[in-house]
């Protein structure tokens, strides 16, 4: 990668750029060849089907290979794309010809006027088109099953949200976008290494009433002064590019299983809502690296070995990064309850389940009790277990013992 990559990319944009007229954009209907109705994805398949007549169509994939971008060049085009200015979305029904505007996060829909799904071409009016997907292999009746496992599970949660659980709410299909990012890193760095030795050490307690010299072993730390250097390729690493979600939402999906990614074509959006990426490539490209300096600082700290680490320096260069952008299918829903909305999310790949909800204040407090019921049961089984230390029944506690061996804790660097 060009050196002056990390320096420039993510400096920010002083200028405004300027916003042009609507443009019509190329849009795609799937027609029934049976009955003219409307073809629409058969989820866990490769075909689509009428809803109408149950006609199936088997879903040709494009013969093109899935291919890494170069990320300098991506960029380049990014900037000159922004140069321009960006352009608004105006769709033509082909079914019924009514016009209307596509949000500006989308570019599969549904006609408002007759509900025919839409597809448009993502090239139109943004810098890169998705390159592949993955289809959905989750149904939404199977969602909504992982939902009601998922919140069923979740022990402080309200009992009244789990009855509202198992009432069916619709669930929405989304082709969510990600950016995937490759690069080889070659990191150099110098610290120091931390190794714990012992020594003995003298001290005075009360023991019976006595007071009596003891000995125990104290840990200290010997510091050396390393330096070197590690590797580590990268591989796929993902960024949602949505804002409509949080990212720690779409975080919570992983993991996904990109060997099985398919060439995009628009056949698997039909029925689904999808969404266009409104996090630009340079910014994704921010997050990847604050993921990649996490594991490369770890990866540093393993090579300086020892039992603590100080990193005094680190100097990470990267070299053939490439990106793709990639769509993957999530079913989402809300629900409202007392007042505030929350929103949870389906894998539709793994049915894996995640999602917001509320808490119950009654059922944290009792846990609260319980465990501090607990506490102090135990507290009071060691007190009446210290051999040799009664009289009558009633423990003696002598000032000044230490209760066991002390280990200060030391920190890490």
């Amino acid at each position: 990668m060009n050196s002056n990559l990390h320096s420039n990319l993510f400096k920010p944009d002083q200028t405004v750029s300027p916003v042009a007229a609507p443009t019509a954009v190329n849009e795609t209907r799937f027609p029934c060849g049976n009955c003219g109705g409307v073809l629409t994805y058969a989820v866990g398949t490769d075909a689509m089907q009428c809803g109408h007549c149950g006609q199936r169509n088997e879903i040709e994939l494009p013969d093109a290979e899935i291919l890494e971008i170069d990320l300098p060049r991506g960029l380049e085009q990014l900037e000159k794309t922004r140069k321009r200015g960006t352009t608004e979305s105006v769709l033509k029904c082909p079914n019924c010809a009514a016009q209307f505007d596509l949000d500006a996060h989308l570019h599969s829909s549904d006609c408002p006027f007759c509900g025919t799904s839409v597809v448009t071409s993502t090239g139109d009016v943004h810098e890169f088109s998705p390159q592949a997907l993955l289809p959905f292999s989750i149904t939404a009746r199977e969602a909504q099953e992982s939902y009601k496992k998922w919140i069923a599970g979740r022990w402080f949660a309200p009992s009244k949200l789990k009855h509202y659980a198992r009432e069916e709410h619709g669930l929405n299909g989304v082709y969510i976008p990600y950016w995937t990012y490759d690069s080889d890193t070659y990191t150099g760095y110098s610290g120091q290494r931390g190794d714990i030795y012992y020594v003995q050490q003298k001290y005075s307690a009360v023991v019976n009433g006595r007071r009596t010299t003891r000995t125990r072993m104290v840990p200290k730390v010997k510091w050396t002064n390393v330096q070197g250097h590690t590797d580590r390729h990268f591989d796929d690493l993902l960024i949602g590019a949505t804002r409509t979600l949080p990212r720690k939402i779409t975080d919570w999906l992983e993991p996904w299983d990109l060997e099985n990614l398919v060439p995009y074509t628009e056949d698997y959006l039909s029925g689904f809502q999808s969404e266009v990426y409104q996090v630009a490539l340079d910014e994704g490209f921010g997050h990847a690296q604050n993921i990649m300096r996490k594991i490369i600082r770890s990866d540093v700290c393993r090579s300086i070995g020892g039992d603590h680490q100080r990193i005094q320096r680190l100097h990470t260069k990267h070299s053939d990064t490439t990106f793709k952008h990639v769509l993957l299918p999530l079913w989402t829903a809300a629900f409202s309850f007392r007042g505030k909305t929350y929103r949870f999310v389906v894998n539709g790949r793994n049915g894996k389940t995640r999602g917001e909800r509320p808490y119950s204040v009654v059922k944290i407090a009792i846990a609260g009790l319980c465990a501090a019921a607990a506490i102090g049961a135990a507290a009071v089984t060691v007190d009446y277990t210290r051999v040799g230390d009664y009289i009558s029944d009633r423990p003696i506690f002598y000032p000044g013992e230490p209760f066991g061996e002390l280990r200060p804790q030391l920190p890490r660097y």
